[in-house]
């Protein structure tokens, strides 16, 4: 020992060794590294991760480039793992190196997403930079709110429509389906539905999969026009995105609703479509050698949408009574609702809204078919005053349905059954709605207790819809105050029938200065005395 160095005691070699250990074992850590074994169609194939779960987050890191990439555990087999890749797979190939992330797929969460279009992982893709604040991220795939933690549907989601407002209620916390061919107006209902939430406490998210993404562009354009983007949220999985991105898209989208209705706050979500995401996850499906079965569709793809739509709830009281809606839209083949993707949605949801062809093409927009539509919540997501006016509406328009087509054979009908002919005429012209003019609750309640109780079978079926556009331009200047106690009791008493009745008489005065062709008052004659007595 050289001289004026102190001894170490033996205490003191030991602490130093004993800290030395610990730190040593802290910066030890243990990483379960697995090796891609094929890549085709976005799907992979690892070896090695023995321990992964089922919907596993996993990075894949290509050899050649350094790039990192997020793949979807799926398959989880005995010597290897079938994965799906979200993004771009083209530059993966055979032994690149996986790691596990010990999380299952999850998307950011919070108030700044609100007026954004971003992809199904969260990331913005509206040229508008980071989105702020983020409140968390949610798992996008989870167990919907058992029966305890729900209640029942009885508060009502307008959508502006008064075909549907009237016939087909939808409630907050619903699950609607909106099917039909293609081109027939499903997806012109549920802007209209978002646009008729501006200014209210609903927060809309739309989920396009599998559209072309001009189509996608319009509509984002359409929203900010009427000024329903700051309140909505656009998640975009378009027709030229990887399946799995179309696969995961609506979960996503549930996800990002149930932040704001676990916060008590009440939230739309319109899954357009999931005809499109049915055949994402059939595609991933059959790369991942799942058994196909019915339309080559795999076994559990009921499951698919099921998980999906059970989401939407109506919370109880205790939790904040917040509530996510669903309209989820599917598309038929000629009208086919038998197929397997409209029964499996039909049979999942609380009622459908069919658009029909026919109807479309013969000038009757929404093309709404009142035979097969129909709300299992019914009255219950319904004002009282909706419910006293529109109570018959949906029979007397199927019965005029019926008649119609019994009066195309050319045989003479007896003065009471032309009188229900013209009622049905005056009906579905006052329920045709032109798109993106969604109407105030309080408006079409004026005007269906208008059609509904005669006060419109001495105006010519020519100019029913320009009577009802003057109509509300009337009662918005002489008799607003109306419409404010419609608006704010929802009950249609005595007092405000008898404002409503004076106003429709006054403006039906005021109409008829203009004289109707002659041959629409003869066809008319017929029907005044049953106008009359309808009035009284």
């Amino acid at each position: 020992m050289a001289t004026g160095e102190t001894p170490l005691r033996s205490s003191e070699i030991r602490d130093i060794l004993l800290s030395e250990i610990e730190r040593y074992e802290e910066d030890l850590h243990a990483e379960e590294v697995g090796e891609v074994l094929e890549v085709k169609d976005g799907v992979v194939r690892i070896y090695g991760l023995t321990r992964a779960m089922s919907s596993e987050m996993l990075e894949i890191t290509a050899a050649e480039t350094g790039q990192t990439v997020t793949a979807l555990a799926l398959n989880l087999e005995e010597d290897n793992i079938g994965a799906v890749i979200m993004g771009d797979w083209t530059h993966l190939q055979e032994g690149d190196s996986v790691r596990r992330t010990g999380r299952v797929l999850e998307v950011q969460v919070g108030s700044g997403y609100l007026g954004r279009v971003v992809d199904p992982l969260g990331n913005p893709v509206d040229g508008k930079g980071r989105i702020e604040p983020i409140e968390g991220s949610r798992q996008i795939d989870i167990v919907a709110p058992g029966i305890v933690l729900r209640q029942p549907v009885k508060e009502p989601l307008q959508t502006g429509l008064k075909a549907i407002d009237s016939m087909i209620p939808i409630g907050r916390g619903q699950r609607e389906l909106i099917l039909g061919d293609r081109g027939t107006g499903k997806t012109a209902i549920a802007i209209d539905t978002i646009i008729n939430q501006r200014g209210g406490d609903v927060i809309c998210i739309y989920c396009a999969v599998g559209q072309r993404a001009g189509k996608v562009a319009a509509v984002v354009e359409t929203l900010k026009e009427y000024g329903a983007m700051d309140h909505a949220i656009v998640v975009a999985a378009n027709a030229a995105d990887p399946a799995p991105m179309q696969y995961i898209a609506p979960y996503a989208s549930c996800a990002l609703a149930e932040h704001f209705m676990w916060q008590g706050k009440h939230t739309l979500v319109v899954y357009d479509d999931l005809t499109k995401q049915a055949q994402a996850y059939r595609q991933l499906s059959l790369v991942l050698r799942r058994p196909p079965g019915r339309e080559a569709f795999p076994g559990d793809v009921f499951y698919l949408h099921s998980r999906l739509l059970e989401r939407a709830a109506k919370l109880a009281d205790a939790l904040g009574a917040g509530s996510l809606t669903a309209l989820p839209i599917v598309e038929t083949q000629a009208g086919d609702v038998s197929a397997y993707i409209p029964t499996n949605v039909i049979s999942i949801t609380d009622g459908q809204i069919y658009l029909e062809a026919d109807l479309f093409y013969a000038g009757v927009r929404p093309a709404i078919n009142v035979g097969i539509s129909v709300s299992r919540v019914g009255g219950a997501a319904q004002i009282k005053a909706m419910k006293s006016v529109a109570g018959g509406l949906r029979l007397d328009l199927a019965q005029y349905r019926a008649l119609e087509a019994f009066a195309q054979f050319g045989t003479e009908l007896d003065p009471a059954t032309q009188r229900q002919l013209a009622r049905g005429q005056r009906t579905v012209e006052i329920l045709k709605q032109p798109q993106y003019q969604p109407m105030a609750v309080e408006h079409q309640i004026a005007a269906i207790y208008a059609v509904t109780n005669g006060y419109l079978d001495p105006i010519p079926v020519s100019r029913i819809r320009a009577w009802a556009a003057g109509f509300h331009d009337y009662l918005d200047a002489q008799h607003p105050g109306v419409l404010a106690t419609i608006r704010e009791r929802k009950v249609m008493d005595q007092g405000t029938e008898q404002g409503l009745v004076q106003a429709i008489r006054a403006y039906n005065e005021i109409f008829n200065t203009g004289e109707p062709a002659a041959e629409d008052m003869t066809k008319e004659t017929a029907s005044q005395p049953a106008a009359a007595a309808a009035a009284s």
